[in-house]
């Protein structure tokens, strides 16, 4: 299941977030022959960049790459379920089908909260599925978290 192969390069770009001091979300986008073109962990602290998320960053590097700003057949992989700016720029780029792994009860917005996806202003809605390693990914930031309320 190559699904597999790619949420595990988005779990271990989530888990280098994590070592750098931001919260741990990875993100892998792939394009439609199903070679990974680019891939980010969150880097908002590094870069002083509240849009420095992992999703934004893979997708900015991704049309790069493809010389385009539209993503048309490609996947994108997510540690976390994309927030509201996130899953507006998924959108934005007509990235085909994503796939994520916890949910975001707080912060969600494609399944959670703000629910971009079911407005009437988003253009395009992608495939979405979720879950993929969710239980691993949800570990990882309850980790991260937990070690900053210890500190």
């Amino acid at each position: 299941m190559v699904f597999r192969t790619h949420m595990e390069a988005a779990l271990q770009e989530a888990e280098a977030a994590g070592a750098r001091g931001e919260v741990p979300v990875g993100a892998v986008v792939v394009d439609p022959t199903g070679a990974v073109v680019a891939q980010a962990g969150n880097r908002t602290r590094e870069l002083s960049d509240p849009t420095a998320h992992a999703e934004v960053l893979a997708i900015r590097a991704a049309c790069a790459q493809a010389g385009s700003e539209r993503l048309i057949g490609y996947a994108l992989y997510v540690t976390l379920e994309p927030c509201a700016m996130c899953a507006a720029a998924i959108a934005a780029a007509r990235v085909a089908r994503l796939y994520y792994g916890a949910s975001d009860p707080k912060s969600g917005g494609v399944a959670q909260g703000a629910r971009v996806f079911s407005h009437p202003q988003c253009h395009h809605v992608p495939e979405v599925f979720d879950g993929i390693a969710g239980e691993r990914a949800e570990a990882m930031l309850k980790d991260f978290f937990a070690g900053k309320r210890k500190g």
